[in-house]
């Protein structure tokens, strides 16, 4: 488990890929965010596009421990070794770019930062230097000192969601979704709506994974033979899990006040109506590591990056959250069996 901050420290933002939109957003989220961040930031190049970008911010350089000053956007320096420009990666800074999120991983665990919050990177770009992870996400799973299933949620005000599989394609969920996966799953979920969430006996509902979670067997019967099962072994340990339930009928108004989060089988099929609900407020949550990790809940957007026209709201959110959760979160040994 990692230390346990205080919560006067600040939250840390890692920078992402430079040429993308990351370091615009993090100028402007610095303009009104009301949680206190550090930066981890090359104050040249940022000093530069504050200057481009006409928002003339100050830059104050923090080391840690040290308050914060709120007229000024506090940087952790990290230089980047080739130019930045903004729209065009550059695979040269490529293995900096993950230094950057390992120093800021090593700042949470030490106590010195309360969480982490990260500006998107483009794995593409990195798989050419040799980025062996699937993404972001297992990257810093391996970071983490000791649980290593990490889990994704999505969540904003309305609704916290999670995709038992990912980024896999539909012809091939069918495979990928294991009694195993989806056991480990419902457990991070399980700990972590209680450990970082502050919820004692949170309510999980499950999907189907087929129309009308199967209808006992007529449209599939991988509801029967891999999700009921997994349920029944939850519930006999003790998780508070219900389903499977028809997707269709999950989501409106009155079925979200009966559950904390809903677990689906595979990407699209709780994403889409999380965002629905609040695209530019929606944050990517990692569960199952050793310290807290946000995200804002879109990509790098080389189209637009130095353009002056990413906004900053998805990155503010995911601060802000990151800060709640530092808040409520709690040591896992002091919560009774």
């Amino acid at each position: 488990m990692s230390t346990l901050s205080s919560p006067k420290t600040p939250v840390i933002v890692t920078p992402g890929d430079p040429s993308g939109i990351g370091p615009e957003i993090t100028l402007k989220a610095a303009l009104t965010c009301k949680t206190p961040f550090v930066a981890i930031a090359d104050p040249e190049h940022m000093a530069k596009l504050s200057g481009e970008l006409g928002l003339n911010l100050d830059i104050s350089i923090w080391q840690p421990g040290q308050k914060l000053d709120k007229q000024y956007l506090s940087i952790f320096p990290h230089r980047w070794p080739a130019d930045v420009v903004s729209g065009h990666p550059n695979d040269a800074n490529s293995a900096s770019i993950l230094g950057a999120i390992e120093q800021a991983v090593i700042h949470v665990l030490a106590g010195d930062a309360s969480a982490l919050v990260t500006n998107p990177m483009n794995k593409y770009v990195l798989y050419k230097t040799g980025f062996t992870y699937p993404g972001h996400t297992e990257f810093l799973a391996s970071l983490s000192q000791h649980r290593k299933h990490p889990v994704m949620m999505l969540a904003n005000d309305f609704l916290r969601v999670i995709p038992v599989t990912i980024h896999n394609p539909v012809s091939e969920i069918s495979e990928r979704l294991t009694p195993e996966l989806l056991y480990k799953t419902a457990i991070v979920a399980q700990q972590d709506l209680t450990n970082r969430f502050g919820i004692e006996y949170p309510r999980i509902t499950v999907c189907g994974l087929n129309p009308h979670a199967g209808e006992q067997g007529m449209l599939g019967n991988e509801d029967i033979t891999i999700i009921k099962p997994v349920l029944s072994q939850l519930l006999s340990e003790g998780v508070n899990v219900t389903g499977p339930f028809p997707a269709d009928s999950l989501f409106h108004q009155s079925a979200r006040s009966k559950y904390d989060c809903v677990l689906g089988m595979y990407h699209d099929q709780v994403l889409p109506v999380v965002k629905a609900l609040d695209f530019m407020k929606t944050v990517n949550i990692t569960l199952g590591l050793d310290f807290i990790r946000t995200s804002p809940d879109h990509g790098t957007a080389y189209d637009i990056a130095g353009k002056n026209r990413a906004k900053p709201d998805s990155l503010i959110a995911a601060i802000d959250y990151a800060r709640i959760l530092s808040h409520k979160s709690v040591d896992p040994a002091s919560i009774s069996k």
